[in-house]
């Protein structure tokens, strides 16, 4: 369908039209989703002292991880069965019901419940455009247009750190971002109903509720019982939720090996390629927070420095994190192999972490951003 869509782009202008504004509303919303994602996090240590939050920090991480999780895995497939225009918009929708209830809010359990609707539709964002790349383009061609994506995630990761930390210091305070992003979503979603196309072709599969019930209670358990392991007061309840997610993750494994349409194929979890790059990737992912949420925290309540200044720090890192998956790519296009940018990058990354694990409230600001940066 998609090649012979590409085909027909080649020869029919006001289809190729068609596939250019398809393009812009795609990278249109990917920026939108990426400047929120470069720049919340640079407002949030204000956000939660201002709401007198801090004993709920965690919280504001956590619970709206879960609900991004939830909504990739939810959400892709839904897309596949009633179009990615329909998806599109209930997650741009769900992002602006959330961003506004966050500028509104006024205690940090009101801010961390406004904060997991807004996830719910931002987390599933990245991923949908990944799939109209997919739809728009034949196989030849969507390895190219889905690097270029780089571009608007490189522009918001330049721009967002730094005039998030503006705007929190401005008479709008951390509420402005919010504010700011609303007139971002209206704008991707007018794009995405000026150039993708409705779902013409119904697709009869079966949505498996009990597999994503089953998931969010296991994902729930682990996140709430890790988090209870360290209060002394809730010891028991955490190592039981643990116990609960070991189970519940057990059965939900059992039940996506029996589903007529599992919302994660069970295959993968037995590939050891598929496990090894995973398992990486999650433990990596614990600096990956550590530099973009805790940073910003450091920076600003250790190192005693603004939030325009905080964000400035964290720019050369969110810059190289954004841009370096091209030159990755044309890496691997050219080696075809991969095993030794994992054991370089992951050589780097623990050299970089132990440094950081020495940082005080006397690091100077250049050593933060060359580090951080590394």
């Amino acid at each position: 369908m998609a090649q012979a869509q590409a085909l027909s782009a080649k020869r029919d202008p006001s289809t190729k039209k068609r596939v250019a504004v398809g393009l812009w509303a795609v990278f249109i919303t990917y920026f939108t989703a990426m400047f929120f994602m470069n720049s919340v996090n640079i407002v949030q240590p204000i956000q939660v002292a201002d709401l007198n939050g801090m004993a709920l920090f965690s919280w504001i991480i956590a619970l709206p991880a879960l609900g991004s999780a939830v909504a990739t895995l939810m959400f892709g497939k839904l897309s596949d069965m009633y179009g990615r225009r329909s998806i599109l918009f209930t997650s741009l929708g769900l992002f602006l019901v959330g961003t506004i209830l966050s500028a509104v809010a006024s205690t940090m359990a009101f801010a961390i419940a406004s904060r997991v609707i807004l996830m719910l539709g931002q987390g599933a964002l990245a991923p949908l455009c990944f799939s109209v790349i997919g739809d728009l383009f034949e196989s030849e061609s969507r390895a190219k247009w889905s690097g270029m994506l780089n571009v608007p995630a490189g522009i918001a990761a330049t721009i967002a750190p730094t005039l998030g930390g503006v705007l929190t210091e401005s008479s709008m305070g951390w509420q402005g971002l919010f504010w700011v992003m609303v007139p971002l979503v209206l704008i991707s979603g007018g794009m995405v109903a000026a150039g993708i196309p409705k779902h013409t072709q119904k697709v009869e599969q079966k949505v498996d509720f009990l597999g994503i019930i089953v998931m969010v209670v296991a994902s729930a358990s682990l996140i709430i019982g890790v988090s209870w392991l360290g209060d002394p007061n809730r010891l028991g309840l955490g190592i039981g939720l643990v116990v609960v997610a070991v189970i519940a993750w057990a059965g939900f494994i059992a039940i996506e090996r029996q589903a007529e349409a599992p919302i994660l194929d069970p295959q993968v979890l037995f590939n050891r390629t598929f496990l090894t790059a995973a398992g990486a990737g999650f433990m990596s992912f614990f600096g990956l927070l550590g530099v973009m949420i805790y940073g910003p925290v450091f920076a600003q309540e250790v190192m005693g420095v603004s939030p325009t200044v905080s964000g400035s720090m964290l720019t050369p890192f969110s810059m190289l994190f954004a841009f370096m998956g091209v030159p990755a790519g044309f890496a691997l296009a050219k080696t075809k192999k991969y095993k030794w940018m994992f054991v370089t990058g992951y050589a780097i990354l623990t050299v970089a972490m132990f440094i950081m694990w020495r940082f005080s409230s006397e690091t100077p600001i250049w050593l933060f951003i060359v580090i951080t940066a590394w």
